[in-house]
């Protein structure tokens, strides 16, 4: 359970790492047209969730190969 709350914690702060900086660009760029800005920023929050659902899948089977090579030389 450790280590899923730490990479959400990690997960999380990336997030918001981001949106600071996203959002900033989107005033400069579209001024403050809120339509614009909404649907960009959610453009950007689906294409991120899908990056962000393969670096879960990439940890979570690394992790599973790594504790099978763990169990293997263990009962030697």
């Amino acid at each position: 359970m450790g280590k899923n709350r730490d990479l959400i914690l990690i997960l999380s702060l990336v997030i918001v790492g981001m949106f600071i900086p996203f959002l900033g660009s989107m005033i400069i760029n579209y001024g403050l047209n809120l339509v614009k800005i909404g649907s960009t920023f959610g453009y950007f929050l689906l294409i991120f969730a899908i990056e962000l659902g393969a670096v879960y899948l990439y940890f979570t089977i690394s992790n599973r190969v790594a504790n099978k090579n763990i169990e293997k030389y263990k009962k030697k």
